[in-house]
């Protein structure tokens, strides 16, 4: 156990994160998990706290007074909505709404760092703890920016890490440039006319449509992840008529989910998909519309910033795997990885840590003091 984060804070920071655990709060509903952070950061004396930033989002100011850089790290406060399986003491008390993705024990690590920060205050500039919603809808760092209260900050760095399962427990996951993919989702909307079920020809059926949709988007699809042309598209929702047999259906929907490394890539392949669908719209003579949803940016990794998490765990002995390829799914932290010089790095959760998302997965304590003492030798590394 790191030497900063003593047995009894460590006990205070996982009953805290065992209670968020218990009563997680989807993506831009954090109002509770939001007021039992305030009211946790309270008792750290940060400089000044700033409240409903981006909606629930809220930061913690720790500054010097003295001239210097200014370092945000960044965690997330929404559950997702799947049910628990657990049956340990601490599982969720809300029906379809569980912390699965880990941000339970991420949140928690920057309170265990304000606990630092309060005893052991930055020398010169300013630390600023960044707790944000929304980042499972890709709402939250949008809604973040677009907030007049977080355009006055300006961080000079900001850091980011998440739990990955399937790596040793403590291991620190470190790449260079695309961390995480850049995805998005579209829908699809196909509008053609009903008809009885014996005469379709005197309505447009959408069925033809959507499964030329489904088999030509699929043919843009290169999931090969060493490659860095990788490209993908998953079908994750079809919809069409009713369960009605005496009916020709007359709407169709098609939901895609797209994966690129880097937003050139992302650009390329949206337009692709954009093409399918009206080549499909001319060949059938069918209206078709489309939107775009749940938008995530490729977390691009500023090497500097790298390499400040690599010194910072050598330092502290930690095991360092150097990643080949990004992670496919998405983080919108990669909105603040393309405005500001900064990274995401990632800290094993075990080798047989269930996967994230999961409806077993639970954020594993023994993390906790590797993340907070980590990030603490960062901020060392820059102020």
């Amino acid at each position: 156990m790191p030497k900063l984060i003593n047995k009894e804070l460590l006990n205070k920071l996982i009953a805290f994160r065992k209670m968020l655990h218990a009563n997680p709060e989807v993506s831009g509903k954090e109002y509770n998990t939001a007021s039992n952070v305030t009211q946790f950061l309270k008792t750290c004396s940060p400089t000044k706290i700033v409240e409903n930033i981006g909606g629930t989002g809220i930061v913690a100011v720790f500054d010097s007074e003295k001239p210097g850089k200014s370092v945000m790290f960044r965690a997330e406060l929404d559950a997702l909505p799947i049910q628990e399986i657990n049956t340990f003491q601490h599982r969720s008390k809300i029906n379809g709404i569980s912390h699965k993705c880990g941000h339970d024990g991420h949140t928690t690590v920057l309170l265990g760092l304000a606990k630092l920060l309060s005893e052991q205050k930055p020398k010169n500039g300013k630390i600023f703890l960044l707790f944000q919603p929304a980042e499972e809808d890709g709402e939250g760092a949008k809604a973040i920016f677009s907030d007049p209260k977080f355009k006055t900050l300006k961080p000079d760095y900001i850091f980011a890490f998440h739990n990955l399962p399937g790596y040793p427990l403590n291991q620190i996951v470190v790449k260079n440039n695309s961390f995480t993919a850049a995805v998005k989702s579209i829908i699809i909307k196909i509008n053609g006319k009903t008809a009885h079920a014996a005469e379709p020809e005197n309505g447009l059926n959408p069925a033809l449509a959507i499964a030329d949709i489904l088999k030509e988007t699929a043919k843009l699809s290169n999931n090969d992840p060493n490659r860095d042309d990788f490209t993908l598209i998953t079908p994750v929702h079809i919809e069409m008529g009713e369960i009605a047999y005496g009916i020709s259906a007359g709407y169709g929907e098609v939901r895609l989910t797209i994966r690129a490394w880097d937003e050139y890539t992302m650009e390329k392949l949206a337009t692709a998909v954009i093409d399918c669908i009206e080549k499909t719209a001319a060949n059938y003579n069918i209206r078709i519309t489309y939107s775009w949803t749940h938008e995530f940016y490729a977390n691009q990794n500023y090497a500097a910033a790298v390499d400040i998490i690599k010194e910072a765990a050598k330092d502290l002995k930690f095991d360092i795997c150097e990643r080949k390829f990004p992670f496919k799914w998405g983080e919108d932290f990669g909105l603040f990885t393309q405005s500001f010089k900064g990274a995401m790095f990632g800290i094993g959760s075990g080798e047989k840590s269930p996967a994230l998302h999961n409806p077993d997965y639970d954020f594993p304590d023994d993390i906790l003091p590797t993340a907070i003492q980590l990030f603490y030798q960062i901020s060392l590394h820059l102020l």
